[in-house]
């Protein structure tokens, strides 16, 4: 059967993708941030996933406000970065995994978990920059994805706990799919943001490591929080944790516990906090 190798977490802000087009990983702004990534650079190469269930939030690429699902998953055979307008260069498309995306989609629907299925998704910078963040000398990923988006833009979200349990049925369903592959699983955006109204710039950086710390620790820290709770502590997008959760909750399928590889914090960049962090999932 398919093992989960470990988890991964990271911020895709826009300008982290125009920093890597223009390779400032080196200048003072950036490079407290881009020095966090080495270590889970040596620990890839180690494991080496083939597959990636990458939980994000779609910034109005696929979905807006007029059609927007609470989860959807991908199901096509490769995935294309479309232009945002954040001057970020178009990178090569993603390859997909269909055959885990169907599976994925049978186990989850027979786990009462209604999915929006796509056979063709674009993707944004939510799903290209943290490839380009874990896999910065391979372009495109020498891995093959399945993208699934959670909704963190209308309200009502799904709450925390209805996200973390998607997690949790993700990774049971990845250890039940007969592939020897090695999966891993991530989860990208936040941490604390906001980025308009009288809270523009807000941070908080005692919940944020509070939540990384939870990670390593106490997955379902979180899920004590309702949707306008993490809203008020993590900023309007600071709620794109709930990826990170969905991608912990995963690794709490897949054996007796986790190992911290790395973890890194730093504020800001572009007024917002960034983290990133690998586990290891432990027999």
């Amino acid at each position: 059967m398919a093992q989960i190798v470990g988890g991964l977490a990271t911020s895709h802000i826009p300008a982290i993708g125009n920093a890597i087009a223009k390779g400032k990983q080196h200048e003072p702004y950036w490079k407290p941030f881009f020095d966090g990534f080495p270590p889970i650079h040596a620990w890839l190469q180690q494991v080496q996933p083939e597959v990636v269930v990458v939980f994000y939030n779609d910034h109005g690429l696929n979905f807006f406000l007029d059609k927007l699902p609470a989860f959807a998953i991908g199901a096509a055979a490769e995935y294309r970065h479309a232009d945002e307008g954040w001057g970020i260069p178009t990178t090569a498309p993603l390859a997909g995994c269909p055959e885990l995306s169907w599976h994925l989609v049978e186990q989850l629907t027979a786990a009462e978990f209604d999915l929006t299925v796509c056979q063709e998704m674009l993707v944004d910078h939510a799903c290209t920059v943290p490839f380009q963040l874990f896999w910065p000398d391979q372009q495109p990923a020498p891995v093959r994805i399945v993208p699934i988006h959670i909704n963190t833009v209308q309200f009502p979200l799904p709450t925390a706990r209805r996200v973390y349990e998607l997690g949790r049925a993700v990774g049971r369903a990845i250890g039940r799919w007969d592939d020897t592959r090695r999966v891993a699983v991530m989860g990208t955006g936040g941490l604390s943001h906001q980025l308009e109204g009288e809270r523009a710039g807000f941070i908080n950086k005692r919940f944020d490591l509070q939540f990384l710390q939870s990670m390593e620790t106490n997955p379902q820290w979180a899920t004590q929080f309702s949707d306008r709770e993490l809203v008020e502590l993590a900023g309007t997008q600071g709620v794109e944790l709930l990826m990170w959760l969905a991608m912990r909750a995963a690794l709490t399928e897949a054996g007796s516990g986790v190992r911290l590889v790395h973890r890194n914090y730093h504020i800001p960049i572009s007024n917002t906090a960034t983290g990133v962090i690998a586990l290891e999932a432990m027999p």
